[in-house]
């Protein structure tokens, strides 16, 4: 290990165990007069960072695909950092299935200690503000763990709400169903039927 290495566990040792002292001492308002939280892009230089936090993250595994596309989608992809130091990441891709152009969440996450912080919000932000600038996406979907209420209610905060259902859509984790978290944009019309002369009934959607 390089001395490079060891001064960068011993910083984020030592700012975790101040964070934690000001968590208990019920004081959550602290990082916004003194840390610097902010969002940066995901490059070839650091895209060891984001493999390293995923891993600790989440209790899923992604494939080098995953890190080859995220290095594409530019804007949908960023590291969070606090005081400089890689503590959270979000990745999203287009959707443009089911006769919508959708934006998926793939991974948005952040280091234990630094949750509470606003880091999380402030990624979500960025998706939004993403979406709103863009002006052209029907909604804005994502997977949670049925069991993960803590994550279903802080989307909810920012207009999700619980779409569908999918069953075991996990291989390796209990429980496997998740929930499908969307927020609509853009609603779309609903299916109308025009009646034929021969009466029968003919399908269509109207945009």
């Amino acid at each position: 290990m390089t001395i490079k290495a060891i001064k960068h566990m011993i910083q984020v040792a030592h700012q975790s165990y101040f964070l934690l002292d000001y968590q208990r001492r019920g004081n959550c308002n602290w990082n916004r007069n003194w840390a610097k939280i902010e969002l940066g892009d995901v490059t070839p230089h650091n895209i060891k960072q984001l493999k390293k936090l995923n891993t600790v993250v989440f209790p899923v595994s992604y494939n080098e695909r995953f890190y080859k596309d995220v290095l594409e989608v530019g804007e949908l992809a960023k590291l969070a950092y606090y005081n400089d130091i890689v503590v959270g990441a979000v990745c999203c891709r287009i959707d443009n299935a089911e006769n919508a152009r959708r934006l998926y969440i793939m991974t948005l996450g952040c280091l234990s200690p630094y949750r509470r912080l606003g880091i999380g919000s402030l990624m979500v932000q960025h998706v939004l503000s993403y979406v709103e600038k863009d002006g052209n996406y029907d909604n804005i979907y994502l997977h949670v763990q049925v069991n993960n209420i803590g994550a279903i209610e802080f989307y909810k905060k920012f207009g999700f709400e619980i779409h569908e259902t999918r069953k075991h859509y996990y291989k390796r984790i209990e429980p496997a169903d998740a929930y499908v978290l969307q927020k609509t944009i853009r609603p779309t019309a609903a299916p109308t039927i025009t009646p034929l002369t021969n009466g029968i009934g003919n399908h269509h959607s109207e945009k």
